[in-house]
């Protein structure tokens, strides 16, 4: 009865939903809560549904990151926001960016709509992610659009990092 009882949570468990809180960040660290985003499985990859306020209306390049910080970070003498996170999650070792149903970063997500209140509720679905690959990593909403291609701008000239939430494990 109980390795039927184990068996059971362990099943359960491994398919429970995640919650990432969001926040905007700065060249100091996070600045303020704007929601969160909610990740579940699907029998066609992750799915992640937004809960998120406080953002410029419009498309925004949305990633999964390889480094489980958003602190801010030096490079060339400046602060940049959230460049604890490291680069877009690449563990095949690609060194492009792509589409979320391509070959390229695993971490490249579909583009987060913000609508012209500041809000965003419309689930994004990532079809080569499962939950395991979750662990140890952040998602980041950068500012401006992604065209999921390294031209004519690299990582799909999506811009600044403006929001990030550490996964939790």
């Amino acid at each position: 009865m109980r390795v039927a009882s184990l068996a059971i949570f362990l099943a359960l468990s491994a398919h429970a939903d995640i919650t990432v809180p969001m926040d905007l960040v700065d060249d100091k660290g996070s600045v303020k809560s704007i929601g969160n985003i909610v990740v579940s499985e699907s029998a066609y990859g992750l799915v992640f549904t937004p809960a998120i306020e406080g953002l410029p209306a419009g498309a925004h390049g949305f990633h999964m990151h390889e480094n489980g910080s958003c602190a801010a970070k030096e490079q060339n003498g400046k602060m940049v926001p959230a460049l604890a996170a490291g680069g877009h999650y690449d563990p095949r070792g690609t060194k492009r960016h792509g589409s979320p149903w391509g070959d390229g970063h695993l971490g490249d997500l579909p583009a987060m709509i913000i609508t012209s209140d500041g809000k965003s509720n419309q689930p994004v679905l990532a079809p080569r992610l499962k939950m395991a690959d979750l662990q140890g990593h952040t998602l980041m909403i950068h500012i401006g659009g992604d065209n999921h291609a390294d031209h004519p701008a690299t990582l799909g000239g999506g811009g600044a990092r403006l929001a990030c939430g550490v996964i939790p494990n």
